[in-house]
This record gives structure tokens, sequence and C-alpha cells, in this order.
């Protein structure tokens, strides 16, 4: 596996604490950045993949 997709989930959780505390606090700055977290942690996940694709992995 390859450690672009672990760190991708890593982002991707990070940025959905930040989205789920922008919406509790009604804090729209901190839900957005959360948001652009989450979309580049599934990105990252998305490299990974195809990296590993590429590698002959799965």
């Amino acid at each position: 596996m390859n450690t672009d997709r672990i760190t991708g989930a890593g982002k991707e959780l990070k940025g959905e604490v930040k989205k789920q505390t922008g919406d509790l606090t009604g804090n729209q700055d901190l839900k957005d950045e959360g948001r652009a977290d989450k979309a580049e942690g599934k990105l990252d996940k998305v490299v990974g993949k195809v990296k590993d694709i590429l590698k002959g992995d799965k």
C-alpha cells in the first residue's frame, strides 16, 4: 500500500473533524477549510491507488 493512501486518509479524517467543528460552532471559514482538507485527502488516496496499480500492487 502506497503511503499517499495513508496520508490521504489522515487528511480526509482531519478535514471531516474541521468541517464538523465548523458546523457546530457556526464558523464558515473552518467548515470551508475542512472541506478543502477532505478533498485533498481524497485526491491523495486516488493518487496512491493509481501508483499501486502502476506498480502492480492492489
